[in-house]
C-alpha cells in the first residue's frame, strides 16, 4: 500500500489489523487479528516487482486517497511510464504490512443462528482456546 494513503496513515498512528475470510457457500469465517509492522524494503521490492507492470505503473502514478480532479493526469503519468518503463521503481513510501496473529475466530454457521465459534488467542506466550457464544 502507499504509506502515505488514510490507511497508511491510520495503520502509522494504530499498527493493528483484522482480516477476515468469508465463504458463504459453506457458512465459514476465519477472523485473525494481530499487530502489523512495515515489511523490509527487499519484501516490498520483491512483491511491487512480482505484480502485473500495470499494477506497478499504478502505484507509482497515484498519491492514492488524495483528492484529485480528474483521471487524465494520472492516464498521461501511466503513459510516459510505459514508455519508459526503466523509470519504473518502488516508490519508498510505497510497501507492505506483515500481520502477527495474536487471535484467531473459526466461525460456522449454525441452525437457527446458533454458530459454532472457536477461538484462539495467544497470551502469555501460549494459546488459549475458548468457545464462544453465537
Amino acid at each position: 500500500t502507499n504509506y502515505r494513503s488514510q490507511k497508511g496513515r491510520e495503520l502509522q498512528a494504530k499498527p493493528f489489523a483484522a482480516l477476515l475470510f468469508f465463504w458463504r457457500t459453506l457458512e465459514r469465517q476465519i477472523r485473525i487479528e494481530g499487530p502489523l509492522k512495515k515489511l523490509s524494503e527487499i519484501k516490498s521490492d520483491d512483491y511491487f516487482y512480482s505484480r502485473p507492470l500495470e499494477s506497478q505503473i499504478s502505484a507509482i502514478v497515484s498519491a492514492q486517497s488524495e483528492e484529485i480532479e480528474n483521471l487524465s493526469g494520472l492516464n498521461e503519468k501511466r503513459k510516459q511510464l510505459i514508455k519508459a518503463p526503466e523509470n519504473i521503481k518502488r516508490p519508498k513510501h510505497w510497501g507492505g504490512y506483515e500481520l502477527k496473529p495474536k487471535m484467531f475466530e473459526f466461525w460456522q454457521g449454525g441452525k437457527h443462528r446458533l454458530h459454532d465459534r472457536i477461538r484462539y488467542r495467544f497470551e502469555e506466550g501460549k494459546w488459549k482456546i475458548n468457545r464462544l457464544a453465537p
